[in-house]
């Protein structure tokens, strides 16, 4: 569909808007586009007259230096090691008969060219307030905010500490911190205001409010400022780039306009000026910091690069929380894990026992009722729909459910599959992981967690519904009131967290490996009626072998064969030769019996380094005790090392840090600050550290801490 330009978008297109190219800016900055060889100017905001003391239209093709000073100079220094930030400058020029102080920005723009953007020291634009941190001062409030989100244990304590420390750090009226669902909608989790206002805290705010373009532009320009709701946009002269006939790509441009929509929004709020920092969790838009003032306000660079740098460390720290609670839910998985694998060996079933004790199943994801379903046979337990709905629900979320390697998760069955409303009433939310994948006659086997439908009271800020008043299309504007607008959900459950859906995962990852050690006794018990758990076991994503009670081997799966590289060893040989250090592997089969070993040992592969694994071995024994033979399940290792490998990188770059910072020999309390809320970080996400995410992570985590000691050298440099 078309994207409407600049301006032109109403309610009902504005998700398309083409925001980026808004061909002008607000009128607190100048912006001139350069000729990256040449430094000529190719296009400039029609405000130059007023800020810079020269006509937009003199300055066109006219090289950077008619503007006299320095700053011809200081672009031509900064532009020769121009990376994918902005870089900050302070200059000085001289035209209009007058000296002019001046700090702005420099950055590639797309397609080529320069992009300079500046606004005057002296004086300082309107709004701008009167009390300007001192560099000292300014260092030492971000190494104590930076102190305060490394304490915090929770998003909410995070959440509470970042909007405190940005309401002390900037003076705005309002300070939020505002999180996205997995919907899209936003729900306001802090707040630090003016006593005088009315809180929005827990207030719901629609998708809409923000269109997909808004939430791209957040993720590569992080920091954004509104200096007055009111202000008149100063057109760029001329209007399209002179070298390609192209509007000029604004994204990352400080000063560009804001859509006329989004304006009218804050308007109806009742807000002037505002300021918005992006928090980002693996690449993607996690939040916001907001900021409302209600009258203009202006923030110098060295503020804005200061609510930049501590919405950074405050990205790192919500990682580090999140990724701890994972660590958590997998330890739980664990202690469940071992109380099926006993329950396995003592009785034969471990379905007996994840079934015998509902609050283990059920009160870790705070559900109402659980089904497992094997083939035909479907087992429950807490308060859950009759036999025949269960199986139509099955059916349905078999389905839906297209990731094999995440949950199934719907908060509300009967609005997404109207024909199962009857189930609203006990299955009104579910949660499902598959632990097998279906045969050509069936379906997939699932575990599935249900809750009840809950009556929900949703705070919006004002009616989500009614985006309008009047009937008029042609007086299209957000909505009008921003009062409290209370919704009671109905047909709904309360939504599956995060957190929630990583659980559901572990639990299925472990009762499928689970599942794997079960028919492989099957398959020693009972050879000739294997069949099937022989394909089950043969699929597994886990390396498994079987060998006999003298150490030979009598089945090798498909995931182990992958680990090795080379063809299916013959039956009988001795599992040991398949490893190096034949000796050590046959001293481990000699001790077993029917008590377990945990180890690592190298698969031959062909390589003189083979590759090593982590290794369980169990001893099977018979009905009469004698010791039938042994299971191996196998765990590459090499996502651990891959781990291992970004801590240990992570960890260079924290000490090749620090030494710069000691060698520098001028303290640096927030550089000290955000390494030490990294390193903790790192201890936290390392937690889970055989989960094939820890890696990226920490390289997020190494790459995220760069940009904040780069954040922090920008911050040296506004020196009063």
């Amino acid at each position: 569909m078309d994207s409407p330009a600049f301006g032109q978008a109403d309610l009902s297109n504005c998700e398309r808007e083409l925001i980026h190219l808004a061909g002008s800016v607000q009128p607190h900055g100048v912006l001139l586009l350069l000729d990256a060889g040449t430094l000529a100017v190719l296009q400039a905001s029609a405000n130059c007259l007023q800020l810079l003391g020269v006509d937009a239209d003199e300055l066109l093709e006219q090289p950077l230096s008619k503007l006299r000073g320095d700053l011809a100079e200081r672009v031509t220094a900064l532009a020769a090691t121009l990376g994918d930030e902005p870089a900050v400058l302070q200059c000085r020029v001289h035209s209009g008969g007058l000296p002019r102080r001046l700090e702005g920005t420099l950055h590639a723009a797309p397609g080529g060219g320069l992009v300079v953007e500046l606004e005057p020291l002296d004086p300082a634009p309107a709004g701008t307030p009167a009390l300007h941190l001192d560099s000292a001062t300014l260092q030492a409030r971000l190494a104590d905010a930076t102190q305060r989100f490394t304490a915090a244990a929770s998003v909410g304590g995070l959440a509470d500490a970042i909007v405190q420390a940005v309401h002390e750090l900037t003076g705005y009226d309002r300070v939020m911190v505002y999180r996205f669902d997995p919907d899209g909608h936003g729900k306001i989790i802090a707040e630090a205001r003016d006593p005088r206002l009315d809180s929005l805290l827990g207030h719901h705010y629609p998708a809409s409010d923000i269109p997909q373009r808004a939430r791209e532009l957040y993720l590569r320009n992080r920091v954004r400022m509104l200096v007055d709701v009111d202000y008149d946009p100063q057109p760029l002269v001329p209007l399209s780039r002179p070298d390609t006939g192209q509007p000029l790509d604004m994204s990352m441009c400080q000063l560009r306009s804001m859509s006329p929509l989004h304006l009218q929004y804050l308007r109806n709020m009742g807000v002037t000026g505002t300021l918005v920092a992006s928090l980002v969790r693996e690449g993607r838009l996690w939040g916001l910091i907001a900021a409302h003032h209600y009258s203009p306000r202006h923030l110098r660079l060295a503020l804005r690069a200061a609510v930049d740098l501590l919405a950074e460390v405050a990205s790192t720290r919500i990682a580090a929380i999140e990724n701890y609670a994972h660590a958590q839910v997998a330890l739980m998985v664990r202690r469940l894990e071992q109380r099926l694998i006993e329950a396995t060996s003592t009785e034969g079933d471990w379905r007996l026992a994840l079934f015998r004790s509902p609050r283990t199943l059920l009160q870790p994801l705070e559900a109402t009722g659980a089904a497992l379903f094997q083939g035909r046979e479907v087992l429950t337990t807490g308060e859950v729909p009759s036999t025949p709905e269960l199986r139509a629900l099955c059916d349905w979320v078999d389905s839906q459910h297209q990731d094999a390697e995440m949950p199934f998760a719907c908060s509300s069955v009967a609005k997404a599959h109207p024909p199962l409303a009857s189930l609203t009433s006990t299955a009104s939310g579910v949660m499902a992981v598959k632990l097998s994948n279906p045969s050509s006659s069936a379906r997939g086997d699932y575990l599935m967690w249900f809750r009840k439908e809950q009556l929900l009271t949703v705070t919006w800020a004002g009616d989500p519904y009614k985006p309008m008043e009047g009937n008029d299309p042609l007086q299209l504007s957000p909505r009008r009131s921003f009062e409290a607008w209370s919704e009671i959900v109905r047909g709904t459950a309360m939504p599956w967290t995060r957190r929630e859906e990583l659980m559901a995962r572990a639990v299925g990852v472990a009762l499928v490996d689970i599942i794997v050690q079960v028919h492989a006794v099957r398959l020693l018990i009972a050879e000739s009626q294997l069949t099937q758990i022989r394909d089950a076991v043969g699929a597994s994503r886990e390396p498994v072998l079987l060998a006999d009670a003298q150490g030979g081997l009598l089945f090798a799966n498909a995931a182990f064969l992958s680990l090795n590289g080379a063809a299916a060893p013959a039956r009988g040989v001795p599992v040991a030769s398949l490893f190096h250090e034949p000796a050590r592997v046959r001293r481990v089969f000699e001790t077993l019996s029917n008590q377990s070993w945990r180890g690592e040992w190298t698969v031959a592969t062909g390589q003189p380094e083979g590759l090593q694994v982590a290794v369980r071995a169990e001893g099977v024994p018979g009905r009469d005790g004698t010791l039938l033979g042994h299971i191996i399940v196998l765990t590459d290792l090499r996502d651990a090392r891959l781990a291992a490998e970004a801590r240990r990188q992570l960890e260079a770059s924290l000490m090749s840090a620090g030494s710069a910072l000691r060698g520098s020999g001028t303290p640096d309390a927030v550089m000290g600050a955000v390494l030490t809320n990294a390193r903790l970080a790192a201890m936290d996400i390392a937690e889970a550290a055989g989960d094939p995410s820890v890696a990226p992570m920490l390289k997020e985590l190494e790459a995220s801490t760069q940009r904040a000691a780069a954040l922090c050298e920008r911050l040296r440099r506004f020196a009063d």
